[in-house]
């Protein structure tokens, strides 16, 4: 099979396609013929070499993969040969998801909805289980909450607004004037183009911050909050000191990395299901164009979801 990998850290032209034998799935685990796999911030800063406990080269990055089971081991009750299928498995440990096969564990991967092509459910499970676990599973977000979404256009960021705005939310979301429309169409109450306009001067008495930038949006976020409101991270959830002036301002902080979740992935299927929430993939690259795809996530001026097919 072709698979991307990677003999060295260093910049996306590290990138390049070989050949490697397909994967054996071991008991409960299924062979996924890979139609596409979602490319993220995460990849591409292992490929730099910035987070080196995943490992160390040569190795083949990827976790949200869309495909297509053609075989499954002893232990399978879940699906069948031919079924469709998407999941984040294995996540933060190796998927190999750049590649035309993987063997993953079959219950992290839920049955791909006719209304998702490989395409767009590929750019679904790291990113909108984020948003899923950051808004739902730790802010617990009520109807008539007021949320600011920080880089509303981007990948985590335009999944979080919809499935603010499908539980009843008020959202406010930042983006550069170029995404204003594209943010407003996904349902944001209010679109603030943060290089215009100091955003914590122009927004106040939010009840959650869901930060996806980083840097010092976080901090600058803390007096957007009204007294008790949460501070969500993405970028800084080891930031103890982040953590601290949020708490001594009188708000709460919450970090919120990303595990493997099949229940989660179900809700946000009965999402898309309900046209209450879409993935937009505005660029799709083939295998041979990795080192493209990376270039482009690296920017940060990408618009939705960066997706890899073979």
């Amino acid at each position: 099979m072709r698979i991307v990998t990677q003999q060295v850290f260093g910049g996306p032209e590290v990138l390049e396609v070989a050949e490697a034998e397909p994967p054996t799935p071991l008991p409960t685990e299924v062979l996924v013929q890979v139609r596409a796999a979602g490319v993220n911030p995460v990849d591409a800063n292992i490929r730099a070499g910035r987070f080196p406990q995943y490992g160390q080269p040569p190795f083949t990055l990827g976790w949200d993969v869309s495909g297509v089971v053609t075989a499954r081991a002893p232990g399978v009750t879940r699906f069948a040969v031919g079924d469709e299928v998407f999941g984040l498995p294995l996540f933060p440990r190796s998927t190999n998801a750049y590649a035309e096969y993987v063997a993953v564990p079959a219950r992290q991967l839920v049955r791909k909805p006719p209304a998702l092509d490989h395409v767009t459910a590929a750019g679904l499970p790291l990113a909108g289980l984020t948003a899923w676990q950051s808004l739902v599973d730790t802010a617990h977000l009520a109807a008539g909450e007021r949320v600011l979404v920080h880089a509303g256009g981007g990948g985590v960021g335009h999944l979080a607004v919809q499935i603010a705005k499908a539980h009843g939310g008020y959202v406010i979301a930042t983006a550069s004037g170029a995404k204003r429309d594209f943010v407003a169409s996904l349902g944001a109450d209010e679109v603030i183009d943060y290089r215009g306009v100091n955003f914590e001067s122009a927004v106040k008495d939010v009840d959650v911050v869901l930060d996806c930038v980083g840097g010092t949006t976080a901090e600058r976020s803390i007096d957007a909050l009204r007294p008790g409101g949460l501070l969500l991270t993405i970028v800084g959830h080891h930031d103890a000191a982040l953590a601290e002036r949020t708490e001594r301002a009188g708000r709460r902080f919450a970090g919120v990395g990303v595990e493997p979740d099949s229940t989660g992935l179900d809700r946000l299927v009965e999402l898309v299901e309900a046209d209450r929430l879409r993935v937009h993939a505005e660029h799709v690259f083939p295998f041979d164009r990795a080192g493209d795809a990376h270039r482009l996530i690296e920017t940060g001026s990408a618009t939705g979801k960066i997706v890899l097919t073979p």
